[in-house]
């Protein structure tokens, strides 16, 4: 049996089941308390488990995320929330310098059992200072775990493992997922893994391999295409650091064409390096270039008009296919 919940209401119940099975847990961030969530996800937790253990914090992501560092030093298991990707840049010193390398630099006698979940990506015509897709940055770094849950049990799942986890756990969540709606099984969960791609969809003359709020526009053009003939494998990568070489590569194997989708820009970007990998493990597989559908290289534009054309969208996607196709 399942039930149907939203993006946003399986966060939610990730959350409070979290803090309800065990007293280490604690969610800490910017309005996660008496406003619920900048997005909604904690609401209603604060009156449930009290101040001690739903932290409103000042406005101040490197102090916060530090304060996380500490707890999670210390036998705790925080989850900290930071309200969008574009202000995780205050906590990159945290979070790259500190959180990713006390182990290494401790010769594995610390660890940091820390969760930091944020928000990414356009879609909500709110400018470029809060719908950037930096989640290439978080993969570049050894030491944390970087995911990106695309489906609603895909959203319900992951925090529980990655509270499991010893060390940090980063989770992209992207801002126009929250309201869409998928099925959850009941309990018990079945576990959710931080490593490994899922293929959406079966598809034998090309695969087209993207991860979080691409997705749905991924599988709309698939579906768009196979009306033509095209018959599209859809790969969700799930977690971008570790990436499933293998899964990639198979697939690759199978349909000899390969479009990578990623709302971050083209230069540097995460669907650089999948290209990359691609190229190094499925070279020969190949029947033409990999193709890559990225947002244009300009910060993302307020109206919505220009925020729909500098970002990856269903036409685009469509477009790069039939490229590949032409061999």
């Amino acid at each position: 049996m399942s039930r149907r919940l939203t993006y946003r209401e399986a966060v939610r119940e990730a959350l409070q089941e979290a803090l309800r099975s065990d007293p280490r847990v604690f969610l800490m961030g910017e309005d996660v308390g008496r406003y619920g969530g900048s997005y909604g996800c904690s609401k209603g937790l604060l009156a449930e488990f009290g101040e001690d253990r739903v932290r409103d914090t000042p406005l101040s992501e490197a102090g916060f995320t530090g304060a996380g560092i500490g707890a999670a030093l210390n036998g705790m298991r925080p989850i900290v929330e930071i309200m969008t990707v574009n202000f995780s840049l205050l906590a990159l010193d945290q979070i790259v310098n500190t959180a990713a390398t006390l182990r290494h630099m401790s010769g594995g006698q610390f660890s940091v059992p820390l969760v930091i979940r944020m928000a990414t990506g356009a879609g909500r015509q709110l400018a470029a200072q809060h719908s950037h897709s930096l989640e290439n940055w978080f993969a570049h770094v050894p030491g944390i775990s970087v995911v990106a849950p695309a489906t609603v049990a895909d959203a319900r799942g992951m925090l529980g493992a990655a509270l499991k986890e010893p060390d940090p756990v980063v989770i992209f969540e992207h801002a126009m997922l929250y309201n869409d709606e998928g099925d959850v099984a009941d309990d018990p969960l079945p576990p959710v893994p931080l490593t490994g791609a899922a293929i959406r969809r079966a598809g034998r003359d090309v695969s087209l391999i993207t991860y979080g709020g691409s997705l749905k526009k991924v599988l709309s053009a698939a579906e768009e295409l196979a009306r033509s003939g095209i018959d599209s494998e859809v790969i969700d990568l799930r977690s971008l650091r570790p990436l499933d070489e293998t899964t990639i590569a198979s697939s690759v194997e199978k349909t000899h064409r390969a479009v990578v989708v990623d709302e971050g820009w083209r230069s540097g970007s995460l669907a650089a390096e999948v290209s990359a990998r691609i190229t190094e493990r499925a070279f020969f597989a190949l029947d033409w270039p990999v193709e890559r559908v990225c947002s244009a290289e300009v910060p993302i534009p307020y109206p919505r008009h220009l925020e729909l054309a500098a970002t990856p969208q269903v036409e685009g996607i469509m477009s790069a296919v039939r490229r590949v196709m032409r061999a």
